[in-house]
């Protein structure tokens, strides 16, 4: 896999002017994903590119999740981030926990070959018993965003992440030093070349 967003981030922020850029299941599996149904088209031209916008503006609220933390590479990127989501799928299920949203991967740092990051999952409120080990309780990141969609392979995100940094610099705006890949689809049970993925980038 290529290098994904901060390195990208970071190009077109030298290009402006020195700038640095679930639902997991409280029971049955089935309310995890909660991908919606695509807009009837007679053929690929007729998909309306309005119906879904590129960039789409919103306001992003902190929310209460239980994430695990790790790091990785981008040639197993996938594989990682489900793996840490099997963990969270286990606790949640195991403390009875409400979900209140998709899970979703934060990505804390990221380099040439690997990436930091939190696997997470917003919780209508705290469990009753902490959690212990590596999974832990935060707050999801909050603030303006744009929303860009990606329909299809993980692998292929590679191809967005470049669309969403020629966006950026085009528009001469100005990201933080963290993105968010929300999950419409399951990450853990999902075939990863048929995924629907939200790529959520807060704005300074």
């Amino acid at each position: 896999m290529l290098l994904r967003f901060a390195p990208c981030i970071a190009a077109a922020a030298l290009y402006v002017v020195a700038v640095s850029l679930v639902t997991i299941v409280a029971g049955p599996q089935s309310s995890w994903a909660q991908t919606p149904p695509a807009p009837a088209a007679t053929s690929p031209a007729d998909k309306p590119a309005a119906a879904e916008p590129f960039a789409e503006d919103t306001t992003l609220t902190a929310k209460t999740i239980v994430y695990v933390k790790g790091s990785g590479v981008w040639d197993s990127a996938f594989d990682t981030i489900s793996g840490s989501f099997k963990k969270l799928r286990a606790y949640v299920d195991k403390e009875g926990l409400k979900t209140d949203g998709p899970p979703m991967t934060i990505f804390t740092q990221t380099d040439d070959t690997g990436f930091q990051f939190q696997a997470a999952v917003p919780i209508a409120e705290p469990p009753k018993n902490p959690p212990r080990g590596d999974i832990a309780i935060g707050q999801s990141p909050e603030g303006h965003a744009l929303k860009f969609v990606h329909h299809g392979s993980y692998d292929e995100l590679d191809n967005t992440y470049e669309a969403i940094t020629n966006y950026l610099d085009e528009k001469r705006l100005e990201a933080k030093d963290m993105f968010i890949e929300q999950y419409e689809t399951d990450p853990v049970t999902a075939d990863g070349k048929k995924l629907t993925v939200d790529v959520l980038v807060l704005l300074k």
